[in-house]
């Protein structure tokens, strides 16, 4: 078992990779804005898929069942980055002259999201060494089935925290009656965070 300090240190660090602002959060923001927050509660809880399961795998790896190459994870980055640069593309030269949810499907989308999101498993892999090693370094499948337990519920805390202030009445008012400006704006944030991610991994595989 894991102390109860590692448990709620998963807790948070499963609350910080969800609270740190990025593509999903401004997916999300433009989903509560013009559909509510039910859509915006499903793009999220289909999000949420990926968090989980990228957590799951670099629990495997630590103890020792399963390893992932970082090959996989160019892969990935080319993908998300690619479809980064289509939604921000349809954002920002779309003809839209009223605020436009930036994702058609949220369910869909928040799989895409969450599921090719390549620092997801480096970030948790990280995170949880760091939480294993005040553990002294060694871990169980039942000590790694209660650091996901944690994970899972920090994750859950944040997406509710996001759905909450992305869908506060001062936040929609703003979008709605800014909704082509910000739409274009993340747009362009988007097209940013994909070349990133593109160039990022191009870079690692031109480094192999």
């Amino acid at each position: 078992m894991i102390s109860v300090e590692a448990f709620f240190s998963a807790v948070l660090a499963g609350m910080i990779y969800v609270l740190v602002p990025g593509p999903a959060t401004l997916a999300t923001l433009s989903l509560n804005a013009t559909r509510g927050r039910f859509v915006a509660f499903q793009f999220l809880a289909a999000h949420l898929v990926g968090d989980v399961l990228w957590s799951l795998l670099a629990l495997l790896a630590l103890v020792g069942v399963s390893r992932l190459g970082p090959g996989l994870f160019d892969v990935l980055g080319l993908v998300c980055g690619l479809y980064l640069l289509w939604l921000g593309g349809k954002a920002l030269f779309g003809s839209r002259r009223e605020a436009a949810p930036l994702v058609a499907d949220p369910v869909r989308g928040g799989l895409v999201f969450g599921l090719s999101n390549p620092k997801a498993y480096p970030f948790a892999l990280a995170m949880l060494t760091a939480i294993i090693g005040t553990q002294g370094g060694e871990i169980t499948l039942a000590a790694a089935a209660m650091l996901l337990a944690g994970c899972l519920l920090g994750f859950v805390i944040a997406d509710f925290i996001v759905l909450f202030w992305t869908g506060l009445s001062q936040v929609r008012r703003v979008f709605m009656a800014h909704g082509a400006v910000i739409t274009r704006a993340t747009g362009l944030l988007f097209i940013a965070f994909g070349g990133k991610a593109i160039a990022d991994s191009a870079a690692a595989i031109r480094a192999r």
